[in-house]
């Protein structure tokens, strides 16, 4: 869906004066209102003003969008306005707001997402938004857009012929999250397609679901597949073509390398079986690639219920604050509307196990993984034994139960499943999925399990009392600086993964060390893009022109905890950016838990700051382990060669 399709000329106001925020949503809902895009303004108003109550919708750069999900919107639309003087909109990074949209969507699908991750994509165009904010006539802000849109999705434009011919790549993009490296991946493919004249088409599989879905005409015609993803993806549809696996930092950095795999038949034939859709086993994959990709489908399944579910905890904890109540063993609970936050986020954290261990059954057994997986990570949690199978009184083995019984339940069902193969008779092929390995799955993982949680909440007690000593004996600071660095060396990949998981698995602990240890975690995180954003900044000869530009984007990406922002600039500078980040990171991560700083959200970067332990303390470490890295980048990184006078 193109912008232009849905911004009209009526609906865009150049040269505007509001006197404030409210009165500039008031003119963007009017001209929504004069387009006739609304059935009932009164609704919809109300709709965009507590999309803003919960959080200012201004993204930096002098750029805000305000948007909301209405039943009062016929259809969904777009209006714009410039403010040359600029309104004050309570942008993250403090400036004015002089360019505009307001995107009406309807209740049905999740248009407002696209609509905004398109507009992301192109107002990070410092030399659009500049030229759209000085547009002299409708018509002339509607062409910058139609131009850029354009120059920007090609594929669009170019849909028609590519279709006769058949696309001669295709390609799956994929990363746990679903938000930033799988699109990344994906424009890096088409940009390198178009620069060596392939025609290709990327399907995303990202955090809203699959969009340009490869069509079985489009498979039957290519040459090959390109699968850059870091968790599975459906690979059955491929049975008999060319396929090349690879990671999604890949598909980033090495785009014109994977294409050319494709093209000079370097990728192996892929041959499906009843099992490829989940367990996306490409031949040219190592073990260690695939044991990545099984946790990884576990972990990004997993996610939401953490992130939404500590949240809720987060707020319960942040109303008894609030009331005064003191921090014992009901702190949360004993406001009656802190106990219905926290009592909903719980429900939410409960399931954090078992869905991860589930989907990573999942993914190396197919869907009779589920089971095991499922019921493994729950007998996880309850700590379950042959002595005590209820869990009256034992110890959970926890996170690290959960990741074993994901493992050993999913290989050993798979197992199962091939002796099955070979012993039972084809009458029975119908029974199997509904009877025969629903049946032996739950009797593997019952008995597995039993058998190995007193073991592993041995070692699961021994890590959470070993950080504690280490807490005691002050040399927690250690652990701190080892968290930020990981968070910040690989920046999404697996280091970053394995601090985030380890993270959020303490974060369920509910003890203070669990919440030190999430702080770490989350300030390792947010460095990077802002010690690159500093150095772009300060020191700007170390920098080019387009990296100086696209610098400020990394204030609020870096603010938001998406350590994504800092990617291309490592991708082009690795010898001094990773260094750089990771110690700024590491000084983060330490100082965080030097100050005894907690975070009790799993996400949300500075717009989470209500529920951290000691704000400031943990808002000064930030600044010192970004000034750290900005100052490490200035010592390793040479000034460029450039014509500076654009500065």
């Amino acid at each position: 869906m193109r912008i232009t399709d849905l911004l009209k000329k009526e609906g865009i106001r150049l040269d505007t004066a509001p006197a404030d925020k409210a009165e500039a949503i008031e003119m963007l809902v009017a001209l929504h209102e004069k387009c006739g895009d609304l059935n009932d303004t009164t609704a919809y108003r109300e709709g965009i003003l507590a999309r803003e109550a919960m959080g200012t919708t201004a993204i930096g750069m002098e750029i805000a969008i305000p948007h909301a999900k209405s039943a009062a919107v016929k259809a969904p639309a777009l209006t714009a306005m410039t403010v040359p003087a600029g309104v004050d909109y309570g942008s993250p990074d403090g400036m004015p707001a002089k360019l505009l949209f307001m995107i009406a969507a309807t209740t049905d699908g999740d248009v407002h997402m696209e609509v905004l991750a398109r507009m992301m994509q192109l107002l990070m165009d410092m030399d659009l938004t500049e030229k759209l904010k000085n547009a002299k006539t409708p018509e002339e802000f509607l062409s910058l857009i139609d131009a850029a849109e354009t120059a920007k999705f090609p594929d669009e434009v170019k849909a028609a012929p590519a279709k006769k011919e058949g696309y001669r790549v295709l390609a799956v993009t994929a990363c746990p999250t679903g938000i930033a490296h799988t699109y990344m991946a994906a424009e890096a493919l088409q940009k390198a397609g178009e620069k060596l004249g392939i025609p290709i088409k990327v399907e995303t599989n990202g955090s809203g679901g699959a969009k340009n879905v490869l069509t079985a005409e489009d498979i039957a015609n290519c040459d090959g597949i390109i699968i850059a993803a870091d968790k599975s993806v459906d690979t059955a549809r491929f049975d008999g073509k060319p396929v090349y696996s690879t990671k999604v930092a890949d598909g980033i950095h090495k785009p014109e390398e994977l294409i050319n795999k494709i093209i000079n038949g370097e990728a192996p034939v892929f041959k499906a079986d009843k099992k490829a859709a989940a367990s996306a086993e490409v031949g040219n994959e190592s073990f260690g690639r695939k044991l990545y990709k099984h946790l990884m489908n576990g972990v990004s399944h997993m996610l939401p219920f953490v992130v939404a579910g500590g949240i809720f905890i987060a707020i319960a904890f942040l109303i008894d604050a609030a009331k005064g109540v003191p921090m014992d063993g009901n702190f949360g609970s004993v406001t009656p509307v802190a106990a219905w936050f926290k009592a909903m986020g719980g429900y939410a954290f409960n399931f954090m196990l078992p869905i991860l261990a589930g989907f990573i059954a999942m993914s190396i057994a197919d869907r009779p993984g589920l089971l095991v997986g499922v019921v493994g990570g729950f007998l996880a949690a309850n700590g379950a034994t042959f002595a005590d199978p209820f869990a009256a009184a034992t110890t959970p083995s926890g996170f690290l139960g959960a990741l074993l019984a994901g493992f050993l339940a999913g290989w050993l069902l798979k197992l199962f499943e091939k002796l099955c193969d070979r012993v039972l008779p084809r009458a029975l092929e119908g029974l199997k999925p509904v009877l025969i390995y629903p049946l032996a799955g739950l009797g593997i993982v019952a008995v597995m399990m039993c058998a190995v949680n007193p073991v592993m909440s041995i070692i699961n007690k021994g890590l959470s009392d070993g950080l504690l000593w280490l807490n005691q004996h002050n040399l927690g600071i250690v652990l701190g600086c080892i968290l930020g660095a990981m968070m910040s060396i690989d920046m999404g990949g697996p280091l970053n993964k394995a601090a985030y998981v380890f993270g959020t698995g303490m974060l369920a602990a509910a003890t203070t060390e669990g919440y030190m240890v999430m702080a770490s975690v989350m300030i390792g995180g947010m460095v990077p893009p802002l010690a690159i954003a500093l150095s772009t900044i300060f020191f700007k000869n170390r920098w080019t022109a387009d990296e100086r530009k696209n610098g400020v984007v990394n204030i609020v990406m870096g603010l938001s905890f998406i350590t994504e922002g800092a990617i291309p600039y490592a991708a082009a500078h690795p010898l001094q950016v990773i260094p750089s980040c990771a110690i700024g990171a590491a000084v983060a991560g330490g100082l965080s838990w030097l100050f005894s700083c907690t975070l009790m959200a799993p996400h949300g970067g500075i717009f989470v700051v209500p529920t951290i332990g000691k704000p400031l303390l943990y808002l000064l470490a930030l600044a010192i382990g970004a000034v750290v890295g900005m100052l490490m980048l200035a010592i390793l990184k040479r000034p460029v060669k450039e014509d500076l006078t654009e500065r």
